[in-house]
Formats: C-alpha cells, structure tokens, sequence
C-alpha cells in the first residue's frame, strides 16, 4: 500500500511494503525537500497528527522522523507554534562542506589532477 502527501506542494510517497520502515521514508522524503530546496528554509511542516493521517502512518512514526531531523537540526519544533524548517543552515549540509574542503585538501596534497578526482568521487557516488 503506498501513501502520498504534499508537505507544501511537494509530494512523498511512503511504500509500507518496502524493506526501508516508513518512518526512514518519511525522514529522507523530507530531508531531500529541504536539500533540493522544495522545502524553503522557515517552511511550516504539517503536526504530526496531521501528517500520520495524511499518510496513513501511526503518529509515533511521524514523530519519529521528525525528532531525527530535529537532532541533526534540518528542523525545529517551536513549542506550540509548530515544527519549521531550520532557518539556519542544516547540520548536513555543513559536514558535506567540510567533507568536501578535507578530499580537496587531501587530493592537493597527493597532486591528483582535478578531472581525476572528480572521476573518483563520481565512482565512488555510484557504489
């Protein structure tokens, strides 16, 4: 059985007959909105009553996902006000970055050309 919703005008699809638990579903659906930008920074997300019957999910899953995301500060819950996407730029994209800034400096000091270590990440993005 599968479950869409638009969470503002963006669609995730949960799939209860996947190996991946819905709540892992929902969290991804999530985090690559507010990655790709279809989920703008300050978004309000539906309550997780809302979203649970939306979707067909018990609201412990969706509570569930949304603590994840919360810890890793993709979104924060303000109290009565409700859960928005972080303001502030997301912890995974940060690490991203400074992945990113090590593997430049270390492909530097090896003296791999730049088409070179674009391949390997390339390879290694594939796998």
């Amino acid at each position: 059985m599968r479950f869409q919703t638009r969470i503002p005008h963006n669609v995730i699809t949960i799939d209860q007959r996947a190996a991946t638990p819905p709540f892992e579903q929902l969290r991804a659906g999530l985090l690559a909105q507010v990655s790709n930008g279809q989920l703008a920074r300050g978004s309000r997300l539906p309550t997780v009553r809302a979203l649970a019957d939306e979707l067909g999910l018990a609201p412990n899953t969706v509570a569930r996902a949304y603590r994840e995301l919360e810890a890793v500060g993709i979104i924060e819950t303000r109290g009565r006000n409700g859960s928005f996407v972080s303001e502030h730029e997301d912890a995974v994209t940060r690490d991203a970055q400074r992945a990113a800034r090590d593997y430049a400096d270390r492909i530097r000091q090896l003296g791999v050309s730049r088409a070179d270590a674009i391949e390997f990440v390339n390879v290694a993005l594939d796998h």
